[in-house]
């Protein structure tokens, strides 16, 4: 019971978001408002805390252990978390951070179509703070119950989510995003099935 009602929060958190991360979304809140400025920090905002009960279910709900990697292996995994977190950071400090998180539209107006970053840790993946995000939570060395169940609907919310995301990717970059996907994989370095 507490795998379906953790994925049932989980699909209702995604549905939420991906609808609020839409253009249709931005622009509905667009004729409403009459501006918006503050739509992605209000988003991210909300993203977050809407994401909390998520979590309490995590640590609320009936678990069960699945498995936990002794020392000195535990060791090795928490050094590749931590080694994933840095990534994870220098990534976002790639993507433009005020803007990422919404603080720079609140003091300039919002640049249409942005730049496409492929330098840094974007040479090597196309969404790199997915791909160290990702490393992360499966380097995890005590998996419960319902942390697998909420690292496996993460994982499938973001493959799905990064699908629809290179499509609006697409449709705002045209020929130079075609051009970087043909030469840059998805998730994985190296890795020819990504690339198209």
């Amino acid at each position: 019971m507490s795998i379906f009602i953790l994925l049932l929060a989980l699909a209702i958190w995604g549905i939420v978001h991906s609808f609020l991360a839409s253009h249709l979304a931005k622009d509905l809140f667009r004729l409403r408002a009459g501006n918006s400025d503050f739509y992605r920090l209000a988003y991210n905002i909300f993203a977050g805390i809407s994401f909390l009960p998520a979590l309490y279910l995590v640590k609320a709900l009936p678990d069960q252990p699945v498995y936990q990697v002794p020392a000195p292996w535990s060791y090795l995994m928490f050094g590749g978390q931590a080694f994933a977190a840095v990534m994870l950071f220098v990534a976002f400090l790639q993507t433009n951070p005020l803007s990422f998180m919404g603080v720079r539209q609140l003091f300039e107006k919002e640049k249409a179509g942005g730049a496409l970053v492929t330098s840094g840790l974007y040479h090597l993946v196309r969404h790199p703070i997915y791909t160290f995000a990702l490393l992360y939570v499966w380097l995890s060395p005590t998996i419960s119950q319902n942390s697998l169940t909420v690292y496996i609907g993460a994982t499938i919310y973001i493959l799905v989510g990064t699908y629809f995301e290179e499509r609006k990717l697409l449709r705002e970059f045209g020929e130079a995003y075609v051009e970087y996907k043909r030469k840059t994989p998805m998730l994985i370095p190296g890795l020819a099935l990504g690339k198209k």
